[in-house]
């Protein structure tokens, strides 16, 4: 099969687009033939590597996609050929305690697709059945790959670890990329009112398409806490959606007195100083998560294939262009997901 592959770290040239073996389903497994994969950030995080991080070489990158199911393992029911399928890459290993008890993104053994093993970035990939979701037979394969690791991040950050209710207001700190455009999104679903901090006009008015109720320039409005301070009448927000990290010494002065904030990620860096007095003057709490359960993931897909959240695209581009894909992300070019088209 054709892949996206790297041996080594480094910049998009260390990417290349060869040959690799097909891989077999295993008991269990289910084999699919990829239509569509999508980028994260993640994605180049793993290229240029960190300390500890430990890859079996060559190394596929890519933790989204969709496809048809290609051939089916042994002891596999509730699958058949050709049938249209989006990946959860979120991987537990089924057995542990946190795998029984259904909170599978807590497993002691967790991998997600992409970063500590093979990913996306390729013709076919063969995964435990479990991790395969059903697609409507009229739903894109690029929608479906574009939808399934940020809305399910989102979902389980916001409505489970989060508890945003209807009625309160939610600061998005960013809003053209994958998660903060799911978060504008499941947040106005969820009944809250939704600002949003972007980095220019382009990007606030495409957040406002999707449902964001107040805009603020952060290029403009630096101290952006003062600004939702106005927006809120003195009161702040409820909960503050920051995944830039960088960022927490402003959310934390944004946030109401008892507010929340919610984080995933660390686009900025992950080290920072916070003032401590913040946190326990006005009960803060900081609710950090990682991917969903397997049934967060099912439920929040089900809402995406049914119209009531919808997948945000920015650009594709075919497989073996997936340097110029990765640039395109990380110079924060995109407004929603970026995705390959695997032909």
């Amino acid at each position: 099969m054709k892949a996206i592959l790297f041996h080594t770290h480094g910049g998009t040239e260390v990417l290349s687009y060869s040959e690799f073996p097909t891989p077999q389903p295993k008991t269990g497994e289910v084999l699919i033939r990829l239509k569509a994969a999508a980028l994260n950030r993640m994605d180049v995080l793993v290229r240029n590597g960190w300390q500890g991080l430990k890859l079996e070489y060559p190394h596929i990158p890519g933790a989204d996609g969709a496809g048809e199911v290609a051939d089916i393992g042994e002891g596999v029911n509730g699958f058949r050929i050709g049938e249209r399928v989006v990946i959860n890459a979120n991987i537990g290993c089924g057995e542990c305690e946190a795998c029984q008890n259904g909170r599978d993104n807590l497993c002691k053994n967790w991998h997600l697709l992409g970063e500590t093993i093979r990913g996306t970035y390729c013709e076919y990939v063969s995964l435990p059945a479990k991790q395969l979701h059903k697609m409507p037979n009229d739903f894109g394969f690029h929608e479906a790959a574009a939808a399934a690791l940020v809305y399910q991040t989102s979902w389980h950050s916001m409505k489970v670890r989060g508890g945003v209710k209807a009625g309160e207001t939610v600061a998005i700190i960013g809003a053209g990329g994958g998660v903060n455009s799911a978060s504008i999104q499941i947040g106005k679903y969820l009944g809250a009112k939704v600002i949003v901090i972007g980095s220019n006009a382009e990007k606030l008015a495409q957040a406002e398409t999707l449902g964001a109720d107040i805009l603020i320039d952060r290029s403009k409005e630096a101290d952006w806490s003062k600004s939702i301070y106005r927006a809120t009448n003195k009161r702040g927000a409820d909960v503050v959606v920051d995944n830039v990290g960088t960022t927490f010494p402003l959310s934390l002065r944004a946030l109401a007195k008892g507010g929340r904030l919610l984080t995933v990620g660390n686009s900025g860096a992950p080290k920072f100083e916070i003032d401590n007095r913040f946190i326990f003057a006005k009960h803060l709490s900081i609710i950090g998560s990682t991917m969903s359960t397997t049934s967060d993931f099912r439920e929040v897909m089900d809402l995406v294939f049914a119209g009531k959240l919808k997948p945000i695209l920015d650009k594709s581009f075919p497989l073996h262009e997936a340097p110029a894909a990765q640039e395109r992300l990380w110079q924060g070019k995109n407004f929603g997901k970026i995705t390959l088209h695997i032909p």
